[in-house]
This record gives C-alpha cells, structure tokens and sequence, in this order.
C-alpha cells in the first residue's frame, strides 16, 4: 500500500483547496513567468541545475503527461536561487516520446531558466494551474530537503504544477515554495517609486 502511495499529492484546480496565506496566495496563482518574478526581488537570481537525465515519473505525474502508469520520463531538478538563498525546487518531467522538435531546447539548459525558454515561445500553449501543500514524506520534499543539505525546513511545502504543451509534446513543471520565499523584499521597481 505504502509504494503505491509514493509520489501520490492532492492536487486542486482552485487556491483555496491548499488555504495559503496572502502572500503565499499571490505566489502561487501569479502567472507571470516566476524567473521574472524573482528576478525583480533579488540582486542576483540564479539557476542552479540540481540534475537532469533519465528516471522514473511520480505517480501522480503520469496521468498529468497522458501515460498509462508510471514510466521513464526525462526529468530536470533545479533550484531557483535569489541573493544566494534557494527559494523555489522545480521539478519537470518530459516523456520519452517527445522529439527534439517538440522541446528543442530541453537537453541543452545547462543553468539557463526554463521558464523563460517557456514564456519567450508563442508555440508553447500553458495549461491551468494546481495547487497542493507536499507533505514531508513526498518525494520532491525528500529530493528538496537532500538539496540543501540539511533538514531545516518544515513540511508540507507550497506546490503548484502546470502543463505546456508545444507540437506534440508536453511538459510538465512542478515548483515548490521554499520557507526562505518569505524572506523576500518587495519589488525593486516598488522599492523605486517609494524613494522618489
């Protein structure tokens, strides 16, 4: 019972199925590319490529990218850092049968933004929104945790996933929200006008 529910969240199409606070509401449901985002709240934003390279989907991926059970998929860790601090885990998975056409840029990101490859292409087609709260015993909180070297946070995380499609591809992006999101300045184009 307990390896059938590996990987197993519950996802919902509204916000308020995961009761986040105001300002974790507006993390979440913000559709704007998050690299820009962050980018806005930091002096230096990086990428930091955690992994990419061939494994097996969650199980509650597989259904999100059209397979019939869990599977091989290719799959990308990175953590989005702002001033040196990591504030978001993103995981995305792509099944093996997209071609270099579907995802032309994929296997070639190195350390660059994901979403900004997503936002900058008119023929990638973004899905809606889910949300979740990831319980410390899920996978990707597991996989965030050992990222940082240490068990300093508290779980569940903020999670919210999205599907792009492109030709006939699809892709699958899940972010989780790292305590250290809280900790951010407000916007440096707000922090501007305030000093005029």
């Amino acid at each position: 019972m307990r390896g059938h529910a590996v990987g197993h969240a519950r996802w919902v199409w509204h916000v308020n199925g995961v009761n986040p606070t105001r300002e974790m509401r507006g993390w979440l449901t913000d559709t704007m590319s998050l690299t820009k985002k962050l980018m806005g709240r930091s002096e230096h934003f990086r990428v930091r490529r955690l992994r990419q390279e061939r494994g097996m989907c969650l199980t509650d991926e597989a259904d999100m990218v059209e397979l019939p059970r869990r599977s091989h998929v290719q799959e990308r860790e990175v953590l989005l850092q702002c001033d040196g601090r990591p504030v978001v885990f993103a995981h995305t998975i792509v099944p093996l049968t997209a071609t270099a056409s579907d995802w032309p840029f994929f296997g070639t990101l190195g350390e660059r933004s994901l979403g900004t490859t997503l936002f900058g292409d008119p023929r990638v087609k973004r899905g809606q929104l889910q949300y979740a709260r990831l319980s410390a015993q899920h996978p990707l909180v597991e996989r965030a945790r050992a990222a940082l070297g240490h068990e300093g946070f508290a779980a569940p995380l903020f999670a919210r996933r999205c599907l792009y499609r492109r030709r006939n591809g699809v892709l699958l992006v899940t972010e989780l929200f790292l305590p250290a999101i809280a900790e951010l300045k407000a916007p440096r184009r707000q922090l501007t006008l305030g000093n005029r």
